[in-house]
């Protein structure tokens, strides 16, 4: 199990997601990827994503305007 991070402050919805998206095919079963983002729809836009690629999102955490998310794949 491995664990990758992406970047993804600054950048406005869907950028962030179509980010993790682009991820995929290098993530692997069990792996985790966290997401650091500051979008004001990134957590509900992650949700909406790891419910259509049945994804889990293991953890939601808010540090000022940001948040980062961890997603098991």
């Amino acid at each position: 199990m491995a664990e990758k991070s992406i970047d993804a402050k600054g950048l406005r919805c869907p950028q962030p997601v179509l980010k993790i998206a682009a991820k995929l095919p290098e993530m692997k079963a069990g792996d985790i990827l966290i997401v650091e983002a500051d979008c004001p729809t990134f957590e509900d836009d992650v949700r909406k994503w790891c419910d259509r690629m049945k994804k889990t999102l293991l953890a939601v955490n808010t540090v000022g305007s940001a948040k980062t998310v961890r997603i098991q794949f």
